[in-house]
């Protein structure tokens, strides 16, 4: 039987931490919902950072984009499902956009290697929502992270499921805190500002050294 994606992501992650002793993790992205997962029961890790951890609550997370999504990839229609995605995942303020409209923009925002990048990595994209959906409310299974958790977020990010994810991880997790990047959207940790967050998380790592 096949693993799932979450699955082979975690042993891939305690592999590497089996190797190198690593006692930190930080994630964005599904890397965010990946660190999470390896933290549960996982004593030998101390403190985790995650930026908007994507976990759906009740749903939070829409997936009534993936048959349209999967449609346009069997026919092989890689910038339509990009589109698709981008449309109904992203922003509040990108939902209202025309599909034609967004296709003439895409290039705008992203560069040739970006967009290369992206549509390289569309089925991939796919399973990992699959994923979210497949675990959707599976929050209180938090309860068993021991290590501490900072709970990042951009101040500038409209994504309906980021505040109803923080709320209730906040609620389980035994140790967390919650910083807010007033300036920074859901890219902040990679696009935006990285030094800024990874400041934010040096600081909060430092000082899981001072106290033990």
């Amino acid at each position: 039987m096949r693993a799932s994606p979450i699955t082979k992501e975690r042993e891939d992650v305690l592999a590497l931490q089996q190797k190198t002793g690593a006692s930190f993790l930080v994630g964005h992205s599904f890397g965010r919902f990946v660190a999470l997962e390896v933290a549960r029961n996982n004593p030998s890790l101390t403190r985790i950072a995650v930026y908007e951890p994507g976990v759906s609550i009740d749903g939070s997370i829409s997936m009534d984009w993936m048959p349209g999504y999967e449609k346009k990839l069997a026919e092989k229609k890689y910038l339509d499902a990009f589109v698709e995605f981008s449309l109904s995942v992203g922003p509040l303020r990108a939902h209202k956009t025309p599909p034609w409209l967004m296709k003439l923009l895409v290039p705008l925002f992203l560069s040739s290697h970006e967009r290369k990048q992206r549509l390289g990595l569309l089925h991939e994209c796919l399973r990992e929502h699959q994923e979210e959906a497949r675990l959707d409310s599976s929050y209180e299974h938090y309860r068993e992270i021991a290590a501490g958790v900072l709970l990042m977020y951009g101040g500038k990010s409209d994504l309906p499921w980021v505040h109803p994810a923080l709320e209730r991880l906040t609620a389980v997790l035994p140790q967390s805190e919650t910083q807010e990047f007033p300036k920074l959207n859901h890219f902040g940790i990679d696009k935006k500002a990285p030094r800024e967050v990874a400041g934010a998380v040096c600081a909060y790592f430092l000082k899981e050294q001072a106290t033990s």
